[in-house]
C-alpha cells in the first residue's frame, strides 16, 4: 500500500539584536535572528504573550531555563484555561499541575483514564470542563468531580459515547452544580424523568442542553426545562414525537431547537413551527422520515421561524436571520463573523448554529451515506469551509474532522471521492486548513494535518498543498512533540510522497529525517505513527537521491529495527516495502550492501515471510529479492533460513497474489545465482512448486522467471534418486517450456 487515509528547542544567547519589521511581517524569524536576541531582556508582558502560545509542558520546559522565566511561568493569567487532550493527564501530572491551577476556569481534557486526575488537579473555581473519549467515565467518577467542581458552569462529553454515564450522575451534578449553563453529553444511554426534573429544579440558569446519539429521552420531562433557550436531541432513538411536539412547544424560553439525525415526521414538525412562541430555529438535518413526507417548496418558514433541512438552501435559511443587507452573500456565517455591532441575542443563536452544524455534520460524514452526495456537492462543503473559518475552536476542530471524513469512500484502499476533495479545493480550503495546522493549538493541528492527509490522495489537491507551502508545514508538524500532531503529519507526508511529483520538495523541508527521528522518539504504543512514518519513508525510497538521504538519516537502522521489534503488521509491511525500495538502487549507491550489514535485519526479513498476513511476506520477499543481488546479502540470507523460508513460502503461495508469487520465485532466483544455493533449494523441494508456478495461467513476464529459476537448478537435480535419463527428460521439458515461453511473450509483443 503507498497511502493511507486517517519540540523542544535550542537557544543560544548572543548579544543583543533589533528584530526589524521587515523580520515580523514575513511571519517567521530565521535561525541567524533568532540565535542573536538575548530573550532575558524582553519585557515581561511580551515574555508572558510567548508563554500563553505554548502548552504546559512546553511551558515548564522553557521555565526550567532561568528564574526569570520560572517566575513569569507561574502567571496566573497563563492558568485560567488548560488544553489537556494531547498529554498524558493522569494523577501524577495532575498533582504536579495542581500548585499553578488554584485559578484555573477553564480545561479540556481526554476523559479516558482521567477522571480521577481531575479531582486531584484540586482546581476547585473551574468554570468549564471538556472532554473526549468518555467511554470510561463512570457515574461515580462524574459524581465526584461534581462534587469538587459546584462552581461549574459548563459541561460538555463528547462526540464520543458516554456509555457508562446513567441518569444518576446526572442527578448528582444537579444537585452539585447549581450554577450550570450548559451541558452537552454524547451517548447517554437513558436520561429519565428524574434526572430531567433534577436539573429543571437545581439548576435555574440552564440555558443550553445537548443530550445527543442517546437511546432513550423522558420527552416529558423536557417540557419542565423552562429555563432552557437552545436544546439539541440530535441522533436520539425512541422518542415519542407527538408527546415531544406538544410539551417541548410550550417551553416559554426556546428559542432554537436541533431534532437532526432522528425520525420526526412532518406533523410534529408542523407542531414545532406552528406552536411554539419564542422559537427561531428549528434544525433537522438528515430526517428521513421528514424528508420523505413533506414538499420541500412549502416549509422554507413558517411565521418568522427558520427550518434548516437537506431540502432547501441552508445558508439562506440562516441568511433570513439578519436585516436584508445579508442577502447578497454566498457565506452568511462569515458575514455574521464580520459584522461589527452585532446583537447579542442573535449571536448567540449563530453560534449555537455552528456547534449543532459541526456535531451533526461530523455524524453524517462518518455514517458515508451514498444518498447524501448531492448534499455535500451542493452545500454540505461549503458549510464545512465556513465553519472551518468559525471563531470557536471546537467547531473549527470538529470541521477539519468532517473534511477528513467525508471525502473518504473507502479507507481500507485509501480511495477518496475526487468531487468533493475539489470541491474543498475550489473553495479555498487548503489555504484555511494550512492555516489550522499553522497555529499554536494542537488539536487544530492534528485535525487539519488529517484532513490535509486526506485530500492529498487527490492529484489536483496534493498539487495545491505543495505550490501553498504545505509540505513545509507537515514537516514542521512531524517534528511535534505531540504524538497526534506528529502522527498525521507524517500521513500527510506519505499520502504526498506517492508519485515523484514531492518527493523532492519533502527531502528539502526535511521531511526525511523527521520521519526517521519518530521512529526513534516513538518507538513503541504508537503503532498508527509509525505505519505512517514507514510508509513515508517507503514511498522516499523508491527515488534514489531520496534513498540515500534515509540511510543518512539513520534510516536502514531505523527500519531494521522495526523488522525485527514492531509486532504490528501495518508497520512490518511498510518496514520490508521501505527496506526493499533501499535496496533496490544497488548499483548506484551503497543502501542494498548496508540492509547487509545491519545488525538483525536479514534475519527479520527471513522471520517476517512466515507472517500471517500475506501483503507482510509479499513485501518481505521482495526486499529479499533485492537484497539478494548483492553476493555478500546472498550468502547471508541464506545463512539466515532464507532458502527454506523462501520455499516453503513458494510451495504455500500456488492460491495466493500473483505479487506473492513473483516476489517468492524472484527471491529464489536471486539466491540461485550461488552454487550452494541452488543445491539447497533444491533439496529443499523447491523445484516442484517452482514448475507448478512456470505452467500456472498467469503473467508470461512471471512464467519466463519460474523457467529460468528452474532451469538455472538443473544441477540440484543429483538431490533426488533419479535415473541418469530421467534427469535429461525433466531438464528437455524444462528448456521447452522455457523456449514456449519465451516464444509466446514475443508473439504478444
Amino acid at each position: 500500500m503507498s497511502r493511507r487515509v486517517r519540540q523542544k528547542r535550542e537557544h543560544s544567547w548572543g548579544e543583543k539584536t533589533n528584530i526589524s519589521s521587515e523580520t515580523l511581517d514575513c511571519g517567521s524569524l530565521t535561525s541567524a535572528t533568532i540565535s542573536g536576541v538575548d530573550w532575558t531582556t524582553l519585557p515581561d508582558d511580551t515574555v508572558i504573550q510567548l508563554f500563553s502560545y505554548l502548552n504546559y509542558r512546553d511551558r515548564a520546559s522553557l521555565a526550567s531555563t532561568c528564574q526569570t522565566f520560572r517566575l513569569l511561568s507561574s502567571s496566573p493569567c497563563l492558568w485560567g484555561s488548560l488544553d489537556l487532550r494531547s498529554h498524558r493527564f493522569d494523577t501524577g501530572a495532575a498533582v504536579s499541575l495542581s500548585p499553578r491551577c488554584k485559578k484555573l476556569q477553564r480545561l479540556k481534557f481526554h476523559a479516558a483514564g482521567s477522571a480521577d486526575a481531575l479531582v486531584s488537579l484540586q482546581a476547585r473555581e473551574l468554570r468549564e470542563i471538556s472532554g473526549d473519549f468518555c467511554r470510561d467515565i463512570t457515574d461515580a467518577a462524574l459524581s465526584v468531580i461534581a462534587a469538587r467542581h459546584e462552581m461549574l458552569e459548563s459541561v460538555h462529553f463528547g462526540p464520543d459515547a458516554c456509555e457508562r454515564i446513567s441518569s444518576d450522575a446526572i442527578k448528582a451534578l444537579a444537585y452539585c452544580c447549581p450554577r450550570l449553563r450548559r451541558l452537552w453529553m454524547s451517548g447517554v444511554k437513558e436520561v429519565n424523568g428524574d434526572a430531567i426534573n433534577a436539573l429543571a429544579e437545581h439548576c435555574r440558569k440552564l440555558k443550553d442542553v445537548g443530550f445527543v446519539e442517546s437511546d432513550n429521552i423522558d420527552e416529558v420531562a423536557l417540557g419542565n426545562l423552562n429555563s432552557v433557550k437552545f436544546l439539541s436531541v440530535a441522533g436520539t432513538r425512541n422518542l415519542k414525537w407527538g408527546s415531544a411536539a406538544q410539551v417541548l412547544s410550550r417551553l416559554p424560553c426556546l428559542v432554537c431547537l436541533d431534532i437532526s439525525r432522528t425520525d420526526v415526521n412532518l406533523s410534529a414538525i408542523t407542531r414545532f413551527l406552528s406552536s411554539s412562541q419564542n422559537l427561531k430555529v428549528l434544525c433537522a438535518l438528515n430526517c428521513p422520515v421528514f424528508e420523505g413526507e413533506v414538499d420541500s417548496n412549502t416549509m422554507q418558514s413558517h411565521k418568522g421561524k427558520v427550518l434548516l433541512t437537506f431540502l432547501n438552501d441552508i445558508f439562506k435559511g440562516v441568511t433570513s436571520l439578519f436585516a436584508d443587507n445579508s442577502k447578497n452573500v454566498t457565506d452568511v456565517l462569515q458575514y455574521w463573523r464580520r459584522t461589527k455591532s452585532r446583537d447579542k441575542n442573535l449571536d448567540e443563536i449563530v453560534v449555537w448554529i455552528e456547534w449543532v452544524f459541526s456535531y451533526s455534520l461530523l455524524r453524517i460524514a462518518e455514517n458515508n451515506l451514498k444518498e447524501l452526495d448531492d448534499f455535500w456537492l451542493t452545500q454540505g462543503a461549503a458549510i464545512l469551509l465556513s465553519l472551518l473559518r468559525s471563531s470557536q475552536e471546537e467547531v473549527q476542530e470538529r470541521a477539519a474532522t468532517a473534511t477528513a471524513t467525508f471525502v473518504v469512500i473507502d479507507d481500507e484502499n485509501a480511495t477518496v471521492d475526487c468531487q468533493r476533495a475539489e470541491a474543498i479545493l475550489r473553495g479555498d480550503g487548503i489555504r484555511l486548513l494550512l492555516d489550522l495546522a499553522r497555529s499554536c493549538q494542537e488539536g487544530l493541528q492534528s485535525e487539519a494535518a488529517k484532513a490535509i492527509a486526506n485530500l492529498s490522495i487527490d492529484s489536483k489537491v496534493a498539487k495545491a498543498v505543495a505550490e501553498s507551502g504545505g509540505i513545509n508545514v507537515l514537516a514542521n508538524l512531524a517534528k511535534s512533540m505531540n504524538r497526534l500532531v506528529a502522527e498525521e503529519a507524517a500521513g500527510g507526508l506519505w499520502n504526498l510522497s506517492v508519485g515523484d511529483d514531492h518527493k523532492g520538495a519533502i527531502a528539502e523541508a526535511g521531511g526525511i529525517k523527521a520521519l526517521v527521528d519518530l521512529i526513534f522518539k516513538w518507538s513503541s504504543n504508537t503503532d498508527g505513527l509509525l505505519e505512517h512514518a514507514t510508509g513515508a519513508l517507503a514511498n522516499l525510497g523508491a527515488d534514489e537521491k531520496c534513498s540515500m538521504e534515509v540511510a543518512v538519516a539513520g534510516g536502514i537502522h531505523a527500519l531494521a529495527m522495526l523488522a525485527r521489534t514492531c509486532k504490528f503488521e501495518g508497520v512490518q509491511e511498510q518496514a520490508a516495502r521501505a527496506l526493499a525500495n533501499l535496496a533496490a538502487h544497488g548499483d548506484s549507491n551503497s543502501n542494498n550492501a548496508a540492509i547487509g550489514q545491519e545488525a538483525g535485519a536479514l534475519e527479520a526479513l527471513v522471520q517476517l515471510t512466515y507472517s500471517q498476513n500475506e501483503a507482510v511476506r509479499q513485501e518481505a520477499a521482495g526486499a529479499l529479492w533485492n537484497l539478494s543481488f548483492d553476493d555478500k546479502n546472498r550468502e547471508a540470507i541464506a545463512a539466515a533460513g532464507g532458502v527454506e523460508a523462501l520455499v516453503a513460502l513458494a510451495q504455500s503461495s500456488s492460491s495466493a497474489s500473483r505479487g506473492l508469487q513473483e516476489r517468492a520465485a524472484g527471491a529464489l532466483w536471486g539466491l540461485s545465482v550461488s552454487e550452494s544455493n541452488s543445491i539447497a533449494i533444491g533439496r529443499q523441494g523447491g523445484i516442484a512448486p517452482l514448475i507448478a508456478l512456470a505452467c500456472s495461467d498467469i503473467e508470461v513476464s512471471f512464467s519466463l522467471l519460474a523457467c529460468r529459476l528452474v532451469v538455472s537448478l538443473k544441477f540440484s537435480l543429483r538431490c533426488f534418486s533419479l535415473r541418469s535419463c530421467d534427469c535429461n527428460l525433466v531438464m528437455t521439458i524444462l528448456y521447452l517450456m522455457l523456449l514456449l515461453v519465451q516464444l509466446h511473450w514475443l508473439w504478444l509483443l
